[in-house]
């Protein structure tokens, strides 16, 4: 009997302890490649600010883990049927997701924004650059011709009867009535020369109405030359996305808003390729997560997009977990003892700069 009793209790002790030691099996945490929260160096090692964000959180639980990397979708079906113990990332909160599987308390508040074709800075240089365009050149001797034809036509009519004013060799008389017809055009009128005959008066009435006219086409042209650069997209907020062609990525919430808004779109597989379809003029502007897409514009160098300021459909980045996890509570503990730190801030401002 006590031999009996011996063996049942020695079997319960090894019960609980391979009991314990799989409570204590490394978690298998899954991972994606979202820059800058999750990202491998050439050495092979991961790093990002969900890296750092879970690092803390396993060493506050005391547990080991291993890192499971995968793709974005495979990372959704993982921890939906429990292959993940946790999923590690920028992963949004959505109804949608919260009814396949659970979330941790959020640590990082982001929201939608805009990016348009770069726009370059107004500066002194510019705008003589502008000024030197054949746009601009192209107008001034357009206008020089019309002022050198009117002044020839009043100069035929004026020459003989008005001599005093018009007469001497030709090229004085044209060029005398080449400046009067600058001035008239002007509305400077220094009164210096006019005409006397009924021709030239009535050439000099029309040119008066019509100097009106030209002198408003020609600021219009230069304003058009020197701004003409300046705005390659009319695009300056959500209220100008109808009627364009946004770039986005498929299966995101980013995607959604523009479907919900019926917004036209275009996806690609990669926020990199989405932005340079934006470069080339393929799309008019790119939707998409603003910490991300300010991230990935660093990358661009000289062909990087100009972010609009502010952020719409503001979001929520927790971590995933299966559905009733035991973990949940414990993480979210983590979740806000790490975020409620100091180092938070130097953690995120290493990654995308200061606030």
């Amino acid at each position: 009997m006590f031999r009996n009793l011996f063996l049942y209790v020695l079997l319960l002790a090894l019960g609980a302890s391979t009991q314990a030691q799989a409570r204590q099996a490394p978690l298998r945490v899954g991972i994606t490649q979202v820059p800058p929260f999750v990202m491998e160096t050439g050495d092979g090692r991961w790093e990002g600010i969900s890296i750092d964000l879970w690092k803390d959180i396993a060493a506050g639980m005391e547990r080991e883990y291993e890192w499971v990397p995968m793709s974005f979708s495979e990372l959704l079906k993982a921890v939906e049927s429990g292959d993940i113990d946790v999923a590690v990332g920028a992963l949004t909160m959505t109804a949608d997701r919260e009814s396949r599987f659970d979330f941790s308390h959020p640590f990082y508040q982001t929201g939608l924004s805009i990016a348009v074709p770069p726009v370059p800075e107004q500066s002194l240089l510019s705008s003589l650059k502008a000024l030197l365009s054949w746009q601009f050149l192209s107008v001034v001797l357009a206008l020089g011709g019309l002022l050198l034809a009117v002044g020839f036509l009043l100069w035929l009519v004026e020459r003989r009867r008005n001599a005093e004013q018009f007469g001497g060799s030709a090229a004085e008389g044209i060029g005398a009535s080449f400046w009067w017809a600058a001035v008239t055009m002007t509305t400077v009128g220094y009164g210096d020369k006019a005409p006397v005959t009924f021709a030239g008066r009535l050439i000099g009435l029309v040119w008066m109405f019509a100097g009106i006219i030209m002198v408003a086409s020609f600021t219009a042209a230069i304003t058009s030359s020197l701004t003409v650069n300046n705005l390659r997209t009319g695009i300056q907020g959500v209220n100008d996305l109808p009627g364009s062609v946004v770039a986005t990525i498929a299966d995101t919430a980013s995607q959604r808003y523009l479907e919900d808004e019926r917004i036209r779109y275009q996806t690609y597989p990669d926020l990199t390729s989405a932005m340079m379809s934006v470069v080339t003029g393929e799309t008019d502007a790119i939707v998409y997560d603003r910490a991300l897409m300010q991230y990935r514009n660093l990358q661009l160098g000289q062909q990087k997009l100009t972010v609009l300021p502010g952020v719409f459909a503001e979001q929520l980045y927790a971590l995933a977990l299966p559905e009733r996890s035991p973990l949940r509570e414990q993480i979210s503990e983590q979740v806000l003892r790490v975020t409620e730190a100091d180092g938070w801030r130097d953690v995120r401002a290493a990654y995308l700069g200061k606030d």
